[in-house]
């Protein structure tokens, strides 16, 4: 007796599966290729931000003279990576110019010859260029978790997350800070099954989170914890101790490459701690200029500061600004799947274990960060639209038919949220607050108006207004004469004498007080407004 065999079968089931990663793969691309078109065109739109001249002109200073006395709160491994992009700009800085940190970005950018726009662009490029490699370790973190279909929908989230595409464009801190810690996160997923190879890697990621942002320091007791996990026992005390000491080495690289010598001056009117604390900072073993940095954030932990929440203007922080920054400034699609993600993760058997890496390190951070001085904006949560894009995937494990179905509704809405507010994506607020022209009138700082939209009031004002006299009342760091705006400051001279254009920055509108409101109140309604982040009035 015979038996037929049909040996195409195998070939059969492969060319399907073959198709899927192709499939895969172009989504990938596609997904990715949209964030970078997004990121690029909002790049070379948008002028400085208040804090990237500080980290532009200490960049080029650890390269070009191998100094740490520029922006000491901040580790430099950030830094560093925009001075890759800044090599091929070759700025141009005088090494005997002296001045605070603020003064040096001005001087970099608008006095020493250099052009403003490309060194800036060099010195996004990379962060750009990160930003799209952590959407890979997203991709990847979900498929371990729950296959390629999850993977493309945390991508997704990824990818056309407003916060994400505005911030991972800029010279700033907080999207690398993040990114490095859900690589870690995910390499400690994996270290469960391969330790040798994954452990290590987990602490370099680590030590590049803790050498670019001090906010990270909060989560190294639970990733050394996660680490302990993968092998346990005796063994899983070693790997949590290895993973720390990899990482407190990537932070001293990081110093030693800037100064060999890590020759540093004590920062002048450096805070005084005291109790848990002090007592913190003079046992962890981390260079002394890192440590610094640590004391002059908690100093700033100890200032008040201005703060502004749908439309109220106070003193102080409050616990409750960033849930509700995040309310307003999370499309709402992706609130959503955030949420069914995370409770999908703590229900369903299978996933609970992964719930630890995916979960608990956001839920620190996002703690620690509600008791922060500093009611600035949603960036001090980036990494919330990080590490919840990998939790919504949790999702496509339930079993109704219609699961899928609604979450591809809800990407697809979250993905047209995001389009429409192409290319201001820093204002970016969801349909139920009205969209980035809304904003303004919830929020303030860097949730809506950076300074970035500076070169674009100039292109205004010389297309719909020239001859115009024009007074303005700019909150950022870049220099209006730079860009072609003739503008005078109206707080000099009485308000019967300011005729013409007043030009306010919304975050000047939301904490004016005194003669500033008194002027803005009196020249009645905006006539046009400027990157949904810049007022324009007109008073006869």
């Amino acid at each position: 007796m015979t038996v037929d065999v049909d040996e195409s079968q195998p070939a059969a089931v492969a060319a399907p599966r073959r198709h899927r990663r192709w499939l895969v793969a172009l989504l990938i691309v596609v997904m990715l290729g949209q964030m970078a078109a997004a990121m690029v065109v909002t790049s070379v739109q948008q002028t400085p931000t208040i804090d990237e001249p500080v980290y532009v002109g200490a960049a080029i200073t650890y390269v070009q003279q191998h100094s740490l006395r520029y922006n000491p709160e901040h580790p430099p491994l950030g830094k560093l990576i925009m001075a890759a992009g800044l090599a091929f700009a070759d700025p141009h800085v005088d090494p005997r110019y002296r001045g605070n940190q603020s003064e040096l970005g001005r001087y970099v950018l608008y006095e020493a010859g250099n052009d403003p726009y490309e060194l800036m662009f060099a010195a996004r490029l990379p962060m750009i260029i990160l930003t799209l490699l952590f959407g890979l370790v997203v991709f990847a973190f979900a498929r371990d978790l729950v296959g390629p279909v999850g993977g493309l929908l945390a991508l997704a989230l990824y990818a056309f997350s407003p916060d994400l595409i505005a911030h991972g464009s800029l010279a700033t801190l907080d999207v690398p800070a993040a990114g490095f810690l859900l690589t870690a996160a995910w390499l400690l997923w994996r270290a469960r099954n391969r330790p040798q190879l994954y452990l290590p890697l987990a602490g370099l990621a680590l030590g590049a989170a803790l050498a670019t942002r001090m906010s990270a320091l909060p989560a190294v007791p639970v990733l050394m914890f996660l680490a302990f996990l993968a092998v346990r026992r005796l063994r899983g005390v070693v790997a949590a101790a290895g993973i720390g000491l990899i990482a407190l080495a990537v932070v001293w690289v990081s110093y030693l490459v800037v100064d060999p010598t890590l020759h540093f001056l004590t920062p002048i009117g450096l805070p005084e701690l005291h109790g848990v604390k002090r007592t913190l900072v003079n046992l962890v073993p981390l260079p002394e200029p890192y440590r610094d940095g640590m004391r002059i954030q908690f100093g700033f932990e100890k200032q008040t500061f201005n703060g502004f929440l749908f439309g109220e203007a106070y003193r102080g922080s409050r616990w409750y600004y960033l849930p509700a920054a995040m309310l307003v400034k999370t499309p709402l699609g992706m609130l959503v799947l955030w949420l069914a993600g995370a409770v999908t993760m703590l229900t369903v058997a299978r996933l609970r274990v992964a719930a630890l890496y995916v979960l608990v390190t956001p839920a620190i951070l996002f703690l620690v960060a509600m008791t922060g001085a500093r009611n600035y904006g949603s960036r001090y949560a980036i990494f919330l639209p990080v590490f919840l894009a990998v939790a919504a995937a949790a999702v496509v494990t339930l079993r109704p038919r219609w699961t899928r179905v609604t979450a591809a509704a809800l990407v697809a809405f979250v993905a047209v949220s995001s389009v429409r507010t192409f290319p201001y994506y820093l204002p970016y607020s969801n349909e139920a607050f009205g969209g980035p022209a809304k904003t303004h009138l919830r929020l303030h700082d860097s949730n809506v108006d950076w300074g970035q939209d500076l070169g674009r009031v100039a292109d205004r004002l010389r297309e719909r207004y020239p001859g115009e006299p024009v007074w303005l009342l700019y909150k950022g760091a870049g220099v209006p004469a730079a860009y072609g705006i003739d503008a005078k400051d109206p707080r000099g001279v009485p308000p019967a004498e300011v005729r013409g254009l007043l030009v306010v920055s919304d975050s000047t509108i939301a904490g004016a007080t005194g003669r500033t409101r008194a002027l803005i109140a009196g020249s009645g309604a905006p006539i046009d407004s400027v990157g949904h982040s810049i007022s324009i009035y007109r008073r006869p």
